[in-house]
């Protein structure tokens, strides 16, 4: 995938605004570009404490809190909002001072670049969309590597050979980690059969419904499928509880290292691997960028060559498969092996 570089700074500064105001008042873009409130982070359905996805972009705003001294604000996308409730969250953020505003999630890839026209001064971050702007930074992984990496893990440790996806939402980012995962499967033995199914056609609550993917979890588990990856943000955690209950059978985690997850503690001998995106490292590194006033913009790509994705060894539970990972690792980053994308 592309990479375009973590070190690359906006060419220009942040420019002084005029202190006069109008009977009226400043604008809001002059009011914001005074202000230094820290960081304003805007989470995808499920919240900070998703034990996935959106936790991995909070632990990369603690960590500049603790190490930069900044401070932040967050806010929570809704079930079936609309573009404009998503405009004017980023909004807010931005008339109040945050810089940068981060969007988590390809949800806010469109009202991000819209916002930002409106605030030239204020860097603004998307996670899973490209850039659009000159102040936005679009934050990509190769989720299809990662993804390739967990259908190896799956192949190898599956009794039954037969092997269960889930996905939370059927969009395109969704169908890269299906596109790896069975990829990475079939290509490390082809006897082994994936069935992959959604949550939702379209609905982003595919990603905040954890009875939906326990029950579609109970499906797989009945039918012999006994290694299941689920792509599904907080959903799949009632997927990880579903696979718990089952002797012999294994969950894989997402985004997140879910062995580590404190939410998830009760069920980590059941979490075999984690196909892990390190948000949390894109994260802190833009906001550190703005802090330093040289601001990240443009897309950021983060694979497998940049360890901006991996395959999670919590719990000791692919020590005895290691090779044959660390071998499409590498096969991966040395062109040998072309994942896809799609399905």
């Amino acid at each position: 995938m592309r990479r375009v570089t973590k070190l690359a700074a906006a060419v220009s500064t942040t420019a002084v605004l005029a202190l006069t105001a109008t009977a009226c008042g400043e604008s809001s873009t002059e009011s914001a570009g005074k202000k230094d409130m820290g960081v304003g982070l805007a989470f995808d359905v499920g919240g900070r404490d998703d034990h996935s996805f959106n936790e991995a972009a909070a632990r990369g705003v603690d960590k500049a809190e603790k190490e930069l001294g900044v401070k932040s604000k967050e806010m929570t996308a809704g079930n079936d909002e609309t573009e404009a409730t998503r405009e004017q969250r980023l909004t807010s953020l931005a008339e109040a001072g945050y810089n940068p505003v981060i969007g988590v999630g390809f949800d806010y890839g469109k009202s991000i670049n819209k916002v930002a026209k409106d605030f030239p001064d204020t860097t603004f971050g998307v996670v899973d969309s490209d850039s659009k702007g000159k102040n936005v930074a679009g934050l990509v992984f190769a989720e299809h590597e990662a993804s390739y990496l967990a259908g190896v893990a799956a192949a190898k440790k599956s009794k039954s050979k037969e092997v269960g996806f889930i996905g939370g939402v059927n969009n395109a980012l969704i169908q890269k980690f299906q596109a790896g995962f069975e990829q990475g499967v079939k290509e490390t033995d082809p006897k082994v059969k994936v069935t992959s199914q959604y949550l939702y056609p379209t609905n982003t609550k595919g990603f905040n419904d954890p009875a939906a993917a326990k029950d579609k979890a109970k499906g797989m588990l009945d039918s012999d499928i006994d290694v299941i990856y689920s792509a599904a943000g907080q959903s799949g955690a009632g997927s990880i509880e579903e696979v718990s209950k089952k002797k012999g059978t294994w969950a894989i985690g997402v985004d997140s290292d879910q062995y580590e997850q404190p939410g998830l503690a009760k069920y980590k001998d059941s979490i075999l691997t984690s196909a892990v995106k390190n948000v949390d490292v894109a994260v802190y590194d833009l906001i550190k960028s703005v802090k330093d006033d040289k601001p990240i913009t443009g897309t950021q790509s983060f694979s497998l060559k940049e360890d901006g994705v991996s395959l999670a060894t919590s719990g000791g539970f692919i020590d005895d498969i290691q090779d044959d990972i660390d071998k499409a690792r590498k096969d991966i980053i040395d062109g040998k092996i072309k994942v896809k994308d799609t399905p």
